[in-house]
């Protein structure tokens, strides 16, 4: 008999889901309109530290109309982490800007600020009241750190970075809820930032999303594109295009259910995280997740390195073990600069992010999860590691 599957990162319902979805259906608020919605934005406003929250369907929905409300416009430049999901680099796309990759931070697998730095004093110049790209002459409008793995960037150093040269910064902390930097909430630090409610993170809605901002303009701006543009309270009078972003109340009250729990779940994969790095410890080559200084982590995935040297296919077939043990395990997400719809877009300086793809395996982190399984899983990587 084949021993169960442990997913990577699956939902846990065990609060009031039930009872407030009872609740949408009995009143009949299923859809786009009720309490839920606005309930959960407030709730996830003041968790995060965030004056203005607005709720959309999904993750990267967010990202879109983040970077819309910032007005990204089509040819400007738009500086993210080639080691991240994809959604990141699509979203970018979708509001006609070009992405310009930057490398990860070999200790913490985040967007590489040094790097940054660098290219923006030595690659760019300011002109016109912009930053420009000395090797193209497009601007360089906004740079999305993402927040990966449950972990931070150095998202102070960015912002200051941005600040300096005349860059918007948009935080995608879409694997961060839960996450802080020297007591502040990830996706707080830039002009607007995200978060994302999809089944496999923290808390969920099923799906969903969510755009924070102190800035009451743009909080208004993205209400109203995520609404369809719709400019009359009675009558179908659209002025601009909009899109067909919101949320339902049925996800809102999930979420808002979750929100509750949030705190239990970030302590329990905190337990999870310290357990991996006790059981996993004396592996010889193995590195352990990093805690990068003044971040408090969720350690959403937690993510180990194989040995310096690991080639991509070792790699794979560690994988391929742990799933005959019946073990989730994952790769990180493959370079986005070498993938081939960005192959032509500019990389800067990137050395790092490919040999952290060879060598990362990320481990079932659910919230939830059983000594019984967490021990599987600590044995299962031994074997995989050692085989």
């Amino acid at each position: 008999m084949k021993p169960k599957f442990l997913p990577l990162s699956e939902p846990y319902l065990r609060g009031n889901e039930w009872g407030y979805v009872k609740e949408c259906l009995d009143t009949g608020w299923i859809s786009s309109a009720g309490p839920f919605v606005s309930k959960f934005e407030d709730a996830v406003a003041t968790y995060v530290g965030a004056p203005y929250t607005v709720a959309v369907v999904n993750g990267t929905a967010a990202i879109h109309l983040a970077l819309t409300t910032l007005g990204i416009a089509p040819g400007d430049e738009v500086i993210v982490s080639t080691l991240t999901f994809i959604a990141s680099v699509n979203a970018i796309r979708y509001a006609g800007g070009i992405p310009v990759f930057m490398d990860a931070d070999p200790a913490t697998y985040q967007m590489d600020a040094a790097k940054l730095g660098r290219f923006l004093a030595g690659e760019c110049e300011r002109r016109d009241g912009g930053c420009y790209n000395r090797r193209t002459g497009r601007r360089v409008r906004a740079v999305v750190p993402v927040h990966v793995l449950g972990l931070a960037c150095e998202i102070e150093r960015i912002v200051a970075l941005g600040r300096e040269h005349g860059v918007l910064v948009m935080e995608d902390a879409a694997e961060a809820m839960g996450v802080r930097v020297n007591g502040r909430h990830a996706g707080t630090f830039g002009e607007v930032g995200i978060f994302s409610f999809n089944g496999n993170k923290i808390i969920t809605t099923g799906g969903g999303g969510i755009l924070a901002t102190a800035n009451a303009d743009l909080a208004r701006r993205a209400k109203y594109l995520s609404t369809q543009a719709k400019n009359d309270e009675l009558e179908y009078v659209h002025h601009e295009v909009g899109f067909n972003y919101r949320l339902t109340n049925i996800q809102a009250a999930i979420g808002v259910a979750q929100l509750e729990q949030l705190d239990a779940f970030v302590a329990e994969r905190r337990a999870t995280a310290a357990a991996y790095a006790r059981g996993l410890a004396d592996v010889p080559g193995l590195t352990l997740m990093p805690t990068p200084s003044g971040v408090e982590p969720t350690f959403w995935l937690y993510t180990v390195l194989l040995r310096e040297g690991t080639t991509l296919e070792r790699r794979k077939a560690v994988l391929r073990t742990l799933h005959g043990l019946g073990i989730g395990a994952r790769p990180l997400w493959h370079p986005i600069h070498a993938l081939p719809p960005y192959r032509e877009c500019q990389a800067f300086e990137v050395e790092h992010a490919m040999r952290l793809y060879a060598r990362a395996v990320s481990l079932p982190s659910s919230a939830g999860m059983g000594p019984e399984d967490l021990q599987r899983c600590i044995e299962g990587m031994k074997q995989a590691v050692q085989g």
